[in-house]
């Protein structure tokens, strides 16, 4: 599956993380409090280490590695390994088996905490190659050409701090469309590939071609192949190039194309590639790997460089989406057997009104009209008046609703009946309308925005937003095709929101075709039965798709 966009060649590095389990029943010589130090030491050092890459990287890869960071000094993971140590086992046995019961815990769990698991083992074996002395396998620091990345998964810690200048393409057997390796591979604009089974047996410095945008993985491929695919790649470019002005289709209809943005890290990238605003400000990075909150003195600080950044355009703000995932430490966590359906986004903010009259000051105080609050994981009515309410008790006269739970979306009437504007999150209604784990690649063909079920539930919140008045917009990852876009505004979007790097190639898309064509597109996959098929039928009525490369 290709989940960032681009033609990627070089040798291949095939990076294999091999850290031995220790022995079973491993005991240690000497007290068990210096062993026990030994092993908190370990654990506090590598979360130090994790903070440290993400404070370097900044964006998206601050808020994954923030949150691995808490993961290893999670209170109830040292009290394990303190314990295990107490029965005499040495600590890197004693981190081992405390990691492996959550581990199990968490993958049991299913949904964004199961995919967490895979997090665990990585911070495991950091600590563990720490306590033995071994570096873990590290990626070259000055190669002689860009290299093709390849592994069974990909740390954050290991991919956060890599540039286009070093890495050519990533490609993976594990993954989906909104894993970590696509989410960071998209942001530093390298061409990926997940979910590529038996790709760790590609031979070390073997030469590999890897299309980010069909999925297709080539070992040492022609010269003329690579040579016609580079050359098709710098022509999109090209063509990509010329687009410019503001989001609108071939005959005029304007179609706004804002950002989504992860902090203030990633501002300047959205103002260069011509962001007209901000359609998803994601505010978990200033309350992640906290003790205590923010003041609301220190959030009308970043959401006052948003608006800075975008003078005279909306800033939609997403309020505190915490639970499952994104665990905060200064919010205690209910012990969930599903986390994904549990106490997350507004219900968990609804919970805590400290926090959450704090973060609606905070956004009042900046006092424009353009800075507007949303609230994720809306599941009815009830709660979207509720919300709405809130906001306007603290002066702030608009508020809007993201529509990722599929009851929101069938009763999306009621729900716009009270919020002044919907943003439909993608990632979350595929996952939840077709029971698909986002972060699961055994189900990635399910997890598909372009499974006709979740394009039905699009068209019938943008055809409720459309009676009431109201605007109904895209901030999902599938706002970042370009064939998806134009279906998108096919089916009504008023804006379409995206990582900084799918800008231009969305705003060419919509610049190639007419309203009337991308209307065409949509019916015609609505009309499918499958992902494969919709996506087929729509692409068949964008003829404007081939000549940009796209």
């Amino acid at each position: 599956m290709g989940v960032s966009p681009g033609i990627g060649h070089g040798p291949a590095y095939v990076l294999a993380v091999s850290v031995p389990e220790p022995p079973e029943g491993a005991t240690y010589t000497g007290e068990a409090d210096q062993e026990k130090e030994r092993a908190t030491a370990a654990l506090r050092q590598v979360a130090g280490e994790l903070e440290a890459r993400g404070n370097q990287a900044g964006g998206e890869a601050e808020e994954i590695l923030k949150a691995q960071a808490l993961m290893a000094e999670d209170p109830g993971l040292v009290v394990k390994v303190r314990s295990l140590i107490d029965r005499g086992l040495a600590a890197p046995r004693a981190v081992f088996e405390a990691f492996t019961k959550y581990r199990d815990v968490l993958a049991g769990s299913g949904g964004y905490l199961g995919e967490r698991a895979a997090d665990l083992d990585d911070i495991r074996d950091r600590v563990i190659a720490l306590l033995y002395g071994q570096a873990m396998p590290g990626l070259p620091t000055a190669p002689a050409e860009p290299y093709v990345l390849v592994a069974r998964d990909l740390a954050p810690a290991d991919t956060a701090l890599l540039s286009r200048e070093q890495v050519a393409a990533f490609v993976t057997e594990e993954g989906g469309p909104t894993s970590h390796t696509a989410i960071l591979a998209r942001a530093i604009g390298v061409p990926a590939v997940v979910a590529c089974p038996g790709a760790t047996g590609i031979p070390h410095g073997v030469r590999v071609m890897a299309d980010g945008t069909s999925g297709d993985v080539r070992v040492e491929p022609a010269e003329s192949d690579v040579a016609d695919a580079v050359s098709a790649a710098t022509a999109r470019q090209a063509a990509l190039a010329s687009a410019r002005g503001p989001g609108r289709t071939a005959d005029g209809h304007l179609v706004p194309l804002l950002a989504n943005v992860g902090g203030p890290a990633e501002l300047d990238a959205a103002v260069a590639a011509g962001a007209e605003g901000i359609g998803l400000y994601r505010t978990e990075f200033l309350f992640l790997g906290r003790a205590e909150p923010p003041s609301e003195e220190e959030q009308a600080r970043a959401y006052r460089a948003a608006m800075e950044a975008f003078p005279g355009a909306k800033v939609i703000v997403r309020t505190l989406d915490g639970g499952a995932d994104k665990p905060l430490t200064f919010l205690p966590a209910p012990a969930e057997p599903n986390p994904a359906l549990g106490e997350r986004g507004l219900r968990r903010f609804r919970r805590f009104p400290g926090v959450m009259d704090a973060q609606l000051e905070a956004l009042a105080a900046v006092g424009s009209e353009d800075l507007l609050a949303m609230a994720p994981m809306v599941a009815t009515a009830e709660e979207a008046g509720w919300f709405a309410r809130a906001c306007r008790a603290k002066g702030l006269p608009v508020a809007g609703v993201m529509i990722e739970i599929p009851s929101a979306a069938l009763r999306a009437e009621d729900v716009l009946a009270s919020v002044d504007f919907v943003s439909i999150g993608t990632n979350d209604l595929a996952q939840y309308a077709l029971a698909a784990d986002r972060q699961l690649s055994a189900v990635s063909a399910l997890q598909d925005p372009w499974q006709p079920a979740v394009l039905d539930l699009v068209a019938m919140t943008a055809s409720a937003a459309a009676r009431a008045g109201k605007p109904c917009g895209i901030c999902g990852e599938s706002a970042a095709d370009p064939a998806m876009a134009c279906v998108l505004v096919g089916l009504g979007a008023s804006t379409l929101s995206m990582g900084a790097a799918a800008l231009a190639p969305v705003r060419a898309a919509l610049d190639a075709h007419t309203l009337a064509q991308c209307r065409l597109a949509a019916d015609a996959a609505r009309s499918r039965t499958t992902a494969t098929e919709a996506r087929a039928a729509a692409r068949a009525q964008l003829p404007g798709l081939g000549r940009l490369g796209l």
